[in-house]
């Protein structure tokens, strides 16, 4: 159990540092998921003595069911599904071809608002950590971890607080390397590992991006 995620990004950020020293990184840049893993990445950051962005991906969700994730999306990468769902679901890309886009759109200009204008870092050649506030299904870790390998970074790591254990399998063949504090079984949600697990607002995101 967490206290809250500043707790749970100081403790992830000894178990990164320890791997980073262990691997010998180059130039590593941690990149926060926003909203909620951004204020676990300033801490995992501040360990490093590294740089801080932001990652912006968008769940797409089953019609009529908002909190039911299928599939993933960011600013500008592809549509990444999670194909044993849709096809328990009775449904195919095309039904969900117009959430698509709009959550597109949305992480598009939730990059605009995070930003203010500055250029995205530099992945190619670096050494990327992308922290979340916990994993549960993991569709919106790989979409973003398969658009960071795109960017050219060289080793990507994903880090996080807690970690459901049926997802490791797909993290660790989209990650080089996974650093978890916690894999509990059985999982329920991620809030429910944090004591205070209040949503990480727009204000939140900015100040922490400021601080790095």
């Amino acid at each position: 159990m967490f206290a809250d995620r500043d707790d749970a990004g100081v403790r992830l950020g000894a178990r990164v540092r320890a791997a980073a020293r262990r691997e010998g990184w180059s130039e590593p840049l941690v990149l926060g998921l926003a909203r909620g893993g951004v204020p676990v990445a300033l801490r995992v950051a501040e360990a490093l003595d590294a740089p801080l962005d932001v990652a912006v991906v968008r769940k797409i969700s089953a019609p009529g069911r908002p909190e039911f994730g299928v599939g993933a999306v960011t600013a500008d990468g592809p549509v990444r599904y999670d194909d044993a769902v849709l096809a328990r679901l009775g449904l195919t890309p095309a039904d969900l071809r117009e959430a698509c886009e709009r959550e597109k759109a949305e992480a598009r200009r939730r990059l605009e608002v995070y930003r203010r204008g500055r250029p995205p870092a530099r992945m190619a050649g670096r050494d990327v950590v992308l922290v979340d506030d916990g994993v549960a299904r993991g569709v919106t870790a790989r979409a973003a971890l398969r658009a960071l390998r795109h960017a050219g970074a060289r080793r990507l790591l994903l880090a996080t607080p807690v970690c459901a254990q049926q997802s490791m399998t797909e993290l660790r063949d989209a990650a080089d390397e996974l650093v978890y504090l916690a894999a509990p079984a059985p999982f329920g949600g991620v809030g429910q590992w944090y004591r205070n697990f209040d949503q990480t607002t727009d204000d939140e995101v900015l100040a922490a991006l400021a601080a790095r």
